[in-house]
């Protein structure tokens, strides 16, 4: 049977895929402020996070990585990835991707938050540029997108330094957001 664990490697920290005991941090994180102002939606109870979690979150990135291990397409399955700091073991965030209805085709997208208390560190950047790296490398995806709230400075200045190029703004459930995407061949030009 395929190895059904996934870890990414970075810097300082390190993305792995969920895990149960990832549900108090993850709820936590999700209720701070500075989340939920631009990931509406994540703050749920802890009862759907923990339904979510084991539900539909775990047993999806158990899908996602038994096609990668397996050269398969994952198509539309999604991937959620903890991002975990190396020297305490912390769970201090996610890096996720997703179909997200409203991009354009290929509407794959990229998304990311960080614990209040772990901001400004460069953490969220290096997992978008390895998260990134890795599905270049590893699935038949050609193409990445991530949308930020045109006010999310922190935001849009992580996805310009992983190397996303802004395509214009786009309005969904009446907020405006700078779009932005990533192709696999601009990738392996830059290699």
């Amino acid at each position: 049977m395929p190895d059904k664990s996934l870890t990414i490697e970075c810097q300082d920290i390190i993305l792995r895929e969920y895990r149960i005991e990832d549900l108090d941090k993850l709820h936590e994180i999700s209720w701070q402020p500075e989340i939920y102002q631009y990931l509406p939606g994540w703050n749920v109870a802890k009862a759907i996070r923990e339904d979510w979690l084991r539900n539909y979150e775990i047993p999806e990135n158990n899908q996602f990585i038994s096609r990668v291990n397996e050269d398969q397409k994952v198509e539309s399955l999604r991937l959620r990835m903890g991002i975990i700091l190396k020297t305490s073991g912390e769970f201090i965030g996610w890096c996720c991707s997703g179909i997200k209805d409203e991009l354009p085709e290929p509407n794959r997208e990229m998304m990311y938050g960080i614990s209040k208390d772990h901001r400004s560190k460069g953490y969220a950047t290096q997992a978008l540029q390895e998260i990134v790296k890795f599905f270049f490398e590893n699935t038949e995806v050609e193409q990445l997108n991530a949308i930020a709230l045109l006010d999310n400075n922190p935001s849009n200045r992580v996805i310009e330094k992983s190397n996303f190029e802004l395509r214009g703004e786009m309005e969904i459930e009446h907020a405006k957001y700078n779009h932005y995407i990533i192709l696999k061949n601009d990738m392996n030009q830059r290699k």
